[in-house]
Parts: C-alpha cells; structure tokens; sequence
C-alpha cells in the first residue's frame, strides 16, 4: 500500500477513509532465522513466495494436530459421561456436543452390550462415487477398530470441496464405543486468511474498500540456522535438548524407550523438531545418547534467553495447568516465564482488558465466562460476533479459561476480556471504526487496549482516538506488522502505544516481524495456538499473536498494583524485558522480550525506585489521615 499522510479534519466532510488491516498472523517457519542485518541482500521475491507458501502449509498442520487432540478429548469425556449416566440421557450429551462443536457433522453410538447404534445429528456428506467409496471404507474401519478395543484416526479425505476424517473411541470398560465424522473447514479457513494476510494472494474484493498494494522494505536475504551455527546463543535449558529425526518422528516404542533412557515425561513437539525435558540429565549428557542412538539430522540446545538463575530455577513450585493442549502446544508461556508470574498475580476481574479487532466468538467454552458484553462498531445494533477469527485467537491468548482440562491456557486466569467489533469480516475497517472501538472501549472500562490492527498511513484522526484513551490512563499495545520491514506502522508507532514485534521459539526476531526504531518489546508469535470459531482452536503466527501477551502482562501488572499509571506500567515492562539483540534498545527487539515474572517482581515493590514508593506511601497516609478524620474511632 502506498504510504499516504492522511488527514481526516471531519469524518462528514471526508471524502474517503482509509483501511485498517489486520496486522495478522503468519503461518510457521520452524526453521531458525538470523536477526537481520543492514549489510545482507533483499530476500528474492520468488524465495519469500516459496517459504510462506511452506510455512503456512506448516500451521494448517499444527491446526490439525490441536483440534484431532480436542475432539479426541471431548469423546473420551462423552463416554466417561454415559458411562455414569442411564441410557435415555446419550442423547442430551451427545447434542450438548454437536452444538458447542459444529465441526462434528457425525457422531455414533455403539453399545456393545446390545449391539445397539444410535446415530446423532448426522449429516453425512454426499460426493461422488469414488469419495462416497472411501467415506464408506474409512467408517468400516473406525467400526471395526473400536470394536477391536482401539482408538482410531482416519487420514483426511475430501467430499465434494470439503476435507474430513474418522475418529473413534472406547470407553475404558469397554461397554460402549463412539465414532465421530469431523469436518475440517477449520484448515480452509485458516489457509485462506492466511493467503490474503502474506499477501500471497491480492487483497480481497470482498471487503467493502479499495486496498492498495503495499512494497514491504526488506534489508536481507534469509538465512537458516540448523544447530550447528548456534553458539552465539548465550542460553538454554540445561535439562533439554532438541532432536530432529531422519525418519521425521520416532515409533512409540521409540519414544518409550527415549523417556525410559533418559528419564523424561512425554517431549514437545514443533514443527519437525522434538524437544525432550530430562529430570537428571543435562544437555551434554543428553547430546551423546541421541547422536550415538538415533543419527539424528541434527541436535541442538533448547534456547532461551532467560538469566542464569531462572536456567537453574527449582520449577517445582511453578503452577502448570492441566489444560489439554498446554503441555504439548503452548511453547510460548513458559517462553516468558508465564507459570512463575501466576504466583504473583493471575489478574483480577475489576482490570478489563478491551480486543479492538473483529470480534470474539461469545460462547467457546475456552472463553466461557471471560467475556463482556462489548460493542460492534462495523453495525451498531449487533453483538461484537467473530466472523473472521482473528479476535477469537487474539482473547483466547490473553484469557482462555486456565486449568479447566480444555483447550489452551490464556495468560490471564481472571481478567475480563471486552470485545469490541472494529474489522470486519473481510478483516478490515475504517479509520472511523477503529477509532470508534478505541474510544468506546475507553468510555467502557478498559484499563488495557490490544490492537492487533494497522497499516503504514499515519492518520490523525486515529491519533487523536489513541491520545482520547491514553490521557485516560489506559494502557495500548499494538502489533507492529508482518512485512519485515523498517517502515513504521500505525497505530503501533504513535509514541502513546506500546509497539510489539514477534519473536519465535528460539527468542529471536521472527522472519515476518516488522522492526524500527519505534519497537518497545518483543513476544512470542510464531505458531501460537489459541481459540478460534466454532469452538475451535488455531495455531497461528503473526505479530498479531505477540502484542496480546503484552496486553495480558499490563493486565496481571495492573491487577497486582491498581496505583501504577499507564506509563509506569509500560515502562515496568521495558525494562524487565529480557535484553536480545544489541544491548539496550534496538531495531529488532526493542528493550527486549517481555518476562511476566521479572515484571511482576518490579511491579509488587521489590524493584519499584524510592521516589515512587515514598509517593505511594504519602497517598498511603493521607487516605489514612482522611478516615481517621471522617471517622476518628476508626483503628
């Protein structure tokens, strides 16, 4: 899009607005990229096409794998339930299910008891001869597997323009046995918002505004790091290694031998890579026996740039949550000393914390609770209703429900999340609309606004609505932009917001991520899984994804100390970040990543400066003094 300086003096005599696009996800590079340098080519275009064509390829398979494990939970739950329960209620548990979960287009029973099947709200594609041959095949094998007392996943196959598969499953008794017909139109889904937001594809017409296209500023050609040139990493954790296989994954016998060698739980899973977690063998230990073992493509430590002391944290008083998809997908909380951070605050429903996007779906059971009533700024007598999945994804990553055995976990256990429609559902609005969302959040109670939004035109009527919340002591954090380039992007480069870029698994910048000297911190924001429509969950890359953990970290820090202005807030998170890059501040990383637990610690007192504690103290004692007065036989 050509960078225009617009000047919107009144919305009645304007003669045109510009759009707001969702600075939004891209999908997954799991290989390690160098941060950029100013003396390395532009990457080719053709080049930049064949890598975002391979990494998005990559998240709608990591998609897969998150909601395979999500309906194989819901199932095993369904059986526990009719397990206990009399015949005649199968029903009710099973339409509870199909309702919250549209996704299952099928659902049978089989009681092997009487050798009865009930089937639930069946809607059985209809296709060709050929697919309606293979639908056929895959169902007598998901049949004859939960008889066999097994568990059963079929591969994916097409009916007609949509893709689908089998699951089954048997209850531990093995009285009964449920077999699921699943359609996967989340993977379209994901695939297409992604093609339009790499650009890979023109933008749209189906949004309601003409778009420009936009020349992304590019200082470099992309390298790839394997694990072999990693020494400039100064920290890892001493107790995990990461293993890339030559056979892609190892068998389950295998894996059971590995956790049985090297003492280990069941290893995380990224993209091609294994990251395995010994409980008494550390990293120089653990290179030898999988080199020896298992000729792996390569090895490599599991970086991450924490202090020295949290490397060697006793991790036993951490609090890690039994959410299903935590362990195995959520790479990103513990990224950023997530777990530790709860023990000193999991926020507080009073602090709000506003989504300024296209809305969130209200009733995922993941979110279930957690949402406000909100406001639609695209139509103004309508629910702010998700018909994207952007904001979805945006709220699930601040404020999934934590240790509910489902889905993901959020940042945030307890702060209420305000949803305000401001994109459409081509993932697009006004400079009006957002600014309208902007500032109705700001009249409604938002003590924090994400802004997982922008584009390179510097309006001011935008800024005024920022500056509206800002001098309402309400803290802004906006994603900076997944063109890799220097050119700064609005609203994240006002000086009122706080300007995130996203970093990947290895704490380094992220391929896609915007940078320039406007950056404040970094987050993580490649395959970050969280809730998506249709109660649904995604694992989506962008800096879309990163400026969400910002905005959760102002919420617990504004929960844990309510006194901090919005400033003091942003600042803690400053200078808590852990340093990457050039020490200091720079381009790429701003001041750093951001680490809940360092800025909790600042923000309960043990790293706040005198001169703002001796002015807390003074408010302290007047409010004191003052009741005293009111009330003198006060104690």
């Amino acid at each position: 899009m050509s960078r225009k300086n617009i000047m919107l003096t009144s919305l009645l005599t304007a003669a045109f607005t510009i759009a707001i696009l969702i600075f939004a996800w891209r999908p997954t590079s799991y290989e390690v990229a160098e941060a950029p340098s100013q003396s390395e080519s532009q990457p080719q275009p053709r080049i930049e096409k064949t890598m975002k064509k391979n990494a998005l390829n990559q998240d709608v398979d990591a998609t897969d794998r998150l909601n395979r494990a999500d309906v194989s939970r819901h199932l095993r739950a369904l059986l526990s339930k009719v397990q206990e329960s009399p015949t005649k209620d199968i029903s009710v548990y099973a339409e509870k299910l199909q309702q919250e979960h549209g996704h299952i287009a099928m659902l049978m029973w089989i009681d092997f008891r009487t050798n009865k099947t009930k089937t639930f709200r069946s809607s059985i594609p209809i296709g060709n001869e050929q697919e309606q041959k293979q639908l056929h095949k895959y169902l007598k094998s998901a049949k004859s597997a939960v008889k066999g007392h097994q568990s059963y996943e079929s591969p994916t196959f097409i009916i007609g323009q949509e893709k689908y598969y089998f699951i089954g499953q048997r209850d531990p008794e093995g009285q009964t046995g449920l077999i699921a017909l699943i359609n996967q139109k989340i993977l379209g889904r994901v695939a297409d918002h992604q093609l339009k937001n790499l650009r890979l594809i023109p933008y749209p017409k189906e949004g309601k505004y003409h778009v420009e296209s936009v020349h992304a500023d590019t200082l470099r050609d992309m390298t790839v790091k394997t694990g072999h040139d990693n020494e400039n990493a100064s920290h890892y954790y001493e107790n995990e290694i990461v293993v890339r296989f030559p056979n892609g994954h190892p068998t389950d016998a295998e894996l059971k031998a590995i956790s049985k060698d090297i003492h280990c739980k069941t290893p995380r899973k990224l993209g091609y890579a294994y990251i395995f977690r010994s409980s008494d063998m550390n990293y120089t230990q653990l290179k030898p026996y999988f080199s020896r073992t298992y000729k792996p493509l390569y090895i490599e430590p599991h970086y991450m740039y924490l202090t020295n002391e949290v490397v060697n944290e006793n991790t036993e008083g951490n609090i890690s949550p039994n959410d299903l998809l935590f362990s195995t997908y959520q790479w990103n909380l513990p990224a950023i000393e997530t777990e530790m951070g709860w023990k000193l605050s999991k926020g507080s429903k009073d602090v709000i914390i506003a989504v300024v996007d296209t809305g969130v779906q209200a009733n995922h059971p993941d979110l279930e609770g957690k949402l406000l009533p909100g406001y639609n700024a695209i139509t103004n007598d309508s629910p702010p209703d998700d018909d994207v999945g952007h904001g979805t994804h945006v709220a699930g990553i601040i404020g999934a429900l934590v240790n509910n055995s489902e889905g993901v976990a959020g940042i945030s256990w307890y702060n209420k999340i305000l949803p305000v429609k401001a994109l459409d559902s081509s993932g697009a609005g006004t400079t009006y609309s957002v600014a309208e969302g902007i500032i109705w959040a700001a009249d409604n109670g938002a003590k924090v606004i994400n802004l997982s939004l922008g584009n390179y035109a510097d309006s001011q009527f935008l800024h005024d609505a920022i500056k509206y919340a800002y001098d309402r002591d309400i803290v802004i954090v906006s994603a900076s932009g997944n063109d890799n380039t220097e050119r700064p992007g609005y609203p994240a480069a006002y000086p009122e917001v706080l300007a995130v870029a996203a970093t990947n698994a290895s704490a380094e910048k992220a391929s896609f991520s915007n940078y320039g000297d406007y950056i404040d911190v970094t987050a993580p924001g490649e395959s970050i899984a969280s809730t998506y429509p249709d109660s649904q969950y995604a694992a989506l890359s962008g800096t879309s994804m990163a400026s969400p953990h910002v905005a959760a970290l102002a919420g617990l820090v504004r929960s844990l100390n309510p006194d901090l202005s919005n400033t003091e807030v942003m600042k803690l998170m400053t200078d808590h970040s852990i340093d990457l890059g050039t020490p200091g501040q720079d381009k790429y990383y701003g001041w750093g990543q951001v680490d809940i637990f360092k800025t909790l610690q600042a923000a309960s007192g043990d790293d706040v400066p005198l001169q703002q504690w001796s002015q807390r103290v003074r408010q302290q004692l007047d409010q004191l003094m003052l009741r005293f007065q009111n009330n003198p036989e006060t104690n």
